[in-house]
């Protein structure tokens, strides 16, 4: 049972760090777009690292005991590409618009810190600063406004869902292991909070309601270990309150595929167009490396 709270308190934490990334896009006089992309391109590295060399190794273990090796790592390969088929087809069913993990440029996150910077180009705010000014009645694009940011703060709950569910599997199974992915998360939460802000500022006009709806978003991660909680220990887990051996393993090479989607999909590509040169690179490898130390000193 102190497993499941430190899982809950780890996932709780990896999502409410977007709260922090929009504390930076909205305190900060200036972001520090290097930090960011040398951070996420180090959640990509111990993302990447922990999936092949330890969490799809922990799913064939399971699987290997209980059907053999050759079905076993057929099976915990299925299952590898199933998590990775899960998060496409979030992603596909997703309007690229409306991604949480979309890259903004420092011109569209300017206004959001300062309120004398020039609103990018074509940005939905002019319709309400005409509004504001009673050109014409605009209360149907105020009302399309307030629907766009509804989506968007639902687009990014499915997002950070399987993160969630990620964190608190690995954190229930090996508390030393959900550490390491709590806090890869939580990196990777900072930008994506900064990035939730701004569609959010946009389609609203309201800073502290963008703050809000940037933090809460981190919310789904926790509700998603304790849904993931009810679903594999009280309904599955039976009597002794555990779950299966196979059940788990399959879980295991799923979080493993899902997390190497993330970070090929969503985190590489932002820290390359977050920073400069090597930045990423440097990033990567140093996930990979502190990673690789922490899995050693664990043994």
């Amino acid at each position: 049972m102190d497993n499941v709270w430190i899982a809950l308190g780890l996932t709780t934490f990896a999502g409410m760090a977007t709260g922090i990334g929009s504390a930076i896009a909205f305190f900060a006089k200036r972001t520090n777009y290097r930090f960011l992309s040398i951070a996420t391109g180090f959640s990509a590295g111990v993302m990447l690292y922990v999936s092949f060399v330890e969490i799809f190794v922990k799913g064939f273990t399971a699987l290997g005991e209980q059907y053999g090796d050759f079905a076993g790592y057929a099976l915990n390969t299925l299952a590898f590409f199933g998590g990775m088929a899960v998060i496409f087809v979030i992603d596909t069913l997703i309007p690229a618009g409306e991604n949480p993990h979309e890259t903004h440029a420092e011109t569209e996150t300017a206004p959001l810190h300062d309120a004398a910077a020039l609103l990018p180009e074509g940005c939905m705010l002019a319709g309400i600063a005409d509004m504001e000014l009673g050109l014409h009645d605009h209360a149907a694009d105020h009302h399309k406004l307030m629907r766009m940011g509804l989506f968007t703060a639902l687009a990014i709950g499915i997002h950070n869902f399987p993160e969630g569910l990620a964190t608190f599997l690995a954190a229930l199974q090996d508390p030393g292991l959900g550490v390491a992915i709590a806090i890869a998360i939580a990196l990777h939460n900072i930008p994506e909070g900064i990035s939730v802000s701004v569609p959010i500022y946009y389609a609203t006009g309201n800073r502290r309601k963008a703050f809000v709806y940037s933090l809460l978003s981190g919310l789904s991660e926790p509700v998603g270990a304790i849904i993931a909680y009810f679903v594999l220990v009280l309904v599955l887990g039976g009597r002794g309150a555990e779950v299966p051996q196979a059940l788990m393993g399959i879980l295991f090479a799923g979080v493993a595929g899902i997390m190497v989607y993330i970070s090929l999909d969503e985190l590489l590509p932002t820290s390359r167009a977050y920073g400069k040169g090597h930045d990423s690179l440097y990033g990567l490898v140093g996930g990979m490396a502190v990673m690789a130390v922490s899995l050693v000193l664990m043994k």
